[in-house]
């Protein structure tokens, strides 16, 4: 069931919108976050505000993952490079050092 919304401005005192007289009218581009769908159309910023708030948290938990897993692959680098410096990895090759070539 689709619902007929009246089309009055919450900050002119519900009269009628305005529609482009209006500096809160605006055009919304993009994916809708609930459906997926492209969106390209006008209306209240003040009514797209709910829409606009879920984009900005899926785009926030996004980058949560994004960082976490960063800060993950930090942690496993760090602890094989301090395997390396205690000489606790087995899996490198030492070079006999009469086998390094010396470029003076």
């Amino acid at each position: 069931m689709k619902l007929d919304i009246k089309d009055n401005c919450p900050i002119n005192g519900f009269n009628p919108c305005k529609k482009l007289e209006c500096a809160w009218f605006i055009q919304l581009r993009g994916t809708d976050p609930n459906t997926g769908k492209d969106i390209d159309e006008w209306g209240c910023a003040v009514a797209f505000t709910p829409t606009l708030l879920i984009e900005n948290a899926l785009q926030s938990r996004q980058t949560g993952a994004a960082v976490e897993s960063f800060r993950n692959e930090m942690v496993r680098a760090n602890e094989k490079h301090i395997d390396v410096l205690l000489g606790k990895d087995t899996n490198i090759v030492q070079i006999p050092s009469n086998k390094v070539r010396n470029n003076d």
